[in-house]
């Protein structure tokens, strides 16, 4: 194998615990262990909180696993709307163009989604350099301005459209982490024959104390039924929804956990102080291993997405959800990705977004028919061991990122890719 120099351009990354960054990181660490030469442009870590630990620096450099890290300072909005969106991408394409020099010049471009600016960074470094690019598809951005519910965000979705269909267009391969992207980019006229599935692989870090213990360390009774929100509280998780089903629960026995934090954490938190909710806790985000330990303590995991949520994001967390071996219960329109991919693990129920009573009626479900919890447990890990592990799916990006580099040959001499 000839290893290949890369650039990676996104903006989210390790330390960052939510989202795609560990996807982002786990790949470029894995194509460093596999011998190639990586150099990732980023910013500083500020997702899901969405504020910057950038402490005043302007730039930084550190080597991580062998992954040369360059970050660059960016405008961080605490509340989003689409001009405050706007803003954050203008300024990470600008402070980003200072990180992606470098030596020896790559072979190919990585540019990662869900920022315009992050492919569009790719975009100017394969120009600069005359080498192609590839971009690696988390979220659609177009379809997220029009359906997550971000003032503002109908009026830009058409323009966020077209610079994301016309950026792939101009890419030389593109991946998907969900087969439902592929029309979105097809009805804009990218060629069906550069467009590659992905999937996200199961991250896992063996949990070490009992779930017995965990729910001690957290109050949580014996007698409760764990109802997990983990990850991202933003506008686009329409968590209004949780709230109005733990208010038809109350005296039930169940217990609602959101863990995590986000743009609408602080809302949400006045919102059940309001609505005198005493089975809803708030956990902050966890490392590693502590995650972990709190799905294995839980009885269900949960999803939740706005009715408008349609083809736009495949949350990660479900990965990571299937593995953990318990039941799934997701607030989400038929037709979604989410939808689509917990009936392909057989892994628990989908309800309809924004019914509070169905959501209700499915985890009254699985509370009161444990053999049927199990069973879709079961099918979730066996899903997640079958089709989600970390060998089988990061092969397939390298075999992406060396067919997009790989594209360059029809234009250019191999003495020119090795310079």
């Amino acid at each position: 194998m000839n290893p290949l120099s890369i650039l990676i351009t996104t903006s989210y990354y390790f330390p960052e615990l939510a989202g795609s960054a560990p996807y982002l990181t786990g790949l470029a660490e894995y194509l460093a262990s596999r011998g190639h030469h990586v150099v990732v442009g980023t910013t500083f870590p500020h997702y899901p909180a969405w504020r910057s630990s950038a402490n005043g620096r302007l730039a930084s450099t550190e080597r991580r696993r062998g992954v040369r890290v360059r970050r660059r300072w960016t405008y961080v909005p605490r509340r989003q709307s689409a001009v405050q969106r706007g803003l954050y991408e203008t300024v990470l394409y600008a402070s980003g163009l200072t990180a992606i020099p470098m030596r020896p010049r790559p072979h190919v471009v990585i540019g990662t989604c869900p920022s315009l600016a992050g492919a569009a960074l790719a975009s100017t470094a394969a120009a600069l350099y005359r080498v192609p690019y590839g971009l690696i598809f988390q979220d659609l951005m177009g379809l997220a301005a029009q359906q997550s519910g971000v003032v503002g965000g109908g009026r830009v979705a058409a323009a966020v459209r077209w610079a994301e269909v016309a950026l792939a267009q101009r890419a030389a391969r593109i991946a998907l982490v969900a087969e439902g992207f592929r029309a979105y980019f097809e009805a804009g006229g990218v060629d069906s024959e550069k467009i590659d599935r992905v999937r996200n692989w199961t991250r896992r870090v063996q949990p070490i104390e009992t779930a017995a213990d965990t729910r001690a360390r957290f109050g949580w009774g014996r007698d409760e039924f764990i109802c997990l929100h983990a990850g991202n509280m933003g506008q686009k998780q329409g968590l209004d929804n949780l709230l109005d089903t733990a208010a038809l629960l109350r005296g039930e026995h169940v217990r609602f956990v959101l863990a995590g934090d986000g743009s609408d954490r602080e809302r949400l938190q006045a919102r059940v102080t309001l609505l005198e909710l005493d089975n809803v806790d708030f956990v902050e985000p966890l490392e590693p291993g502590r995650w972990e330990e709190v799905m294995q303590a839980s009885d269900v995991l949960l999803v939740n997405q706005r009715a408008t949520v349609a083809d736009m994001a495949l949350p990660s967390k479900l990965t990571s959800y299937f593995a953990a071996g318990r039941p799934v219960v997701a607030a989400a329109a038929a037709a979604s990705e989410t939808a689509r991919e917990i009936h392909s693990a057989g892994a628990g129920y989908v309800v309809p977004p924004d019914d509070p009573v169905a959501f209700q009626e499915a985890i009254i479900a699985l509370k009161r028919d444990p053999a049927v919890a199990a069973a879709s447990s079961k099918r979730g890990r066996r899903y997640a061991a079958g089709h989600l592990s970390p060998d089988a799916v990061l092969v397939e990006y390298e075999d992406f990122v060396k067919r997009t580099a790989a594209s360059a040959r029809a234009r250019v001499g191999v003495s020119d890719l090795s310079a």
